[in-house]
């Protein structure tokens, strides 16, 4: 096993206080897998670790990315792969920590797509989207791949795009791609530990106070500046829950509160597909919360896993 410590669990679980702590422990460094923390510029809507939070622990993967730039799981794993080997190389501990179950998984097992080379099928891809349709794309995707489509809404732009990429690209859908790479054998191999509570309600109530705790942190204001920079509305990094629901609010298209009241549903629809996600993995050490759980506890039974490391 590799000094790696997979720590996952759905927004709002405790996850980057958990890794600071484990980091601190194991002579360890954190990466970062979230995929709205790689933006600069946007902090306070993504919960982005501060200065004093991070604790002098060396966070990698956080402020990569500028957020008028699509982000991608392959370009996750070109990045983070090699920051994770020289962690090891090191002699130090890699603490991965984070929500986005595609990236962490994908980065793992090594085995991302690599970026396409700009060849002009993506672009027309885009135009025709626009032209025709989401509902029209999708029903490709179904006569190419359905079993892919079916996993996707019509909404879900990003994705049936690159799938229809994918096969445009290499001939192959990404249905068969995903099924020949979780064949081989993964790059790491590391110690996965979840954090999950006893109480959904729990996870619930800390969900709606940090949505409180970012609105008085400044986040209209954090959004109101990226819009003044430039970033248009539509881009990838502003359809991120926090900040799509208060542009409609800066628009006029509802309230501060009715927008605050959406983040808080749609933070706890997410929690709920994470875990969702974060379950399918069987190599899962589940530490599960009460609201009288301290760090103290969840550090100890953290240790309980350890000895894998002494091997």
């Amino acid at each position: 096993m590799d000094r790696i410590i997979c720590i996952a669990g759905p927004t709002a679980s405790g996850k980057t206080a958990l890794a600071v702590e484990l980091a601190k422990e194991l002579n360890g460094e954190v990466v970062s897998c979230d995929s709205m923390q790689v933006y600069r510029r946007m902090d306070i809507g993504t919960a982005k670790p501060t200065k004093d939070e991070m604790q002098g622990i060396a966070h990698h993967m956080l402020d990569v990315a500028d957020p008028e730039e699509d982000f991608s799981v392959s370009r996750y794993c070109a990045m983070a792969e090699p920051i994770v080997a020289d962690i090891l190389r090191r002699g130090k501990t890699a603490i991965i920590a984070g929500g986005t179950g595609l990236y962490m998984d994908s980065l793992i097992r090594g085995n991302a797509f690599a970026p396409f080379p700009s060849t002009g099928v993506r672009e027309a891809l885009e135009a025709q989207a626009d032209d025709l349709g989401m509902e029209t794309m999708l029903a490709r995707l179904q006569a190419i791949d359905p079993e892919a489509a079916s996993r996707l809404h019509r909404k879900d732009r990003k994705r049936i795009l690159r799938a229809l990429e994918v096969y445009l690209e290499t001939g192959q859908t990404i249905t068969e791609h995903n099924r020949r790479t979780q064949s081989i054998p993964p790059r790491f191999h590391p110690l996965w530990l979840g954090l999950d509570f006893e109480d959904r309600a729990d996870l619930y109530a800390r969900i709606d106070r940090r949505v409180g705790l970012m609105l008085e942190a400044g986040l209209m204001e954090e959004i109101q500046g990226l819009l003044a920079s430039g970033i248009p509305p539509r881009a990838t990094a502003m359809q991120a829950i926090g900040y799509k629901e208060f542009v409609d609010a800066l628009e006029g298209r509802c309230t501060l509160e009715q927008a605050a009241d959406q983040v808080r549903q749609s933070s706890r629809r997410y929690a709920k597909r994470q875990l969702t996600w974060f379950r399918r993995n069987s190599a899962m050490h589940w530490l599960t919360r009460t609201p009288e759980t301290g760090m103290a506890e969840i550090l100890s039974m953290a240790r309980q896993t350890f000895r894998v490391f002494d091997n």
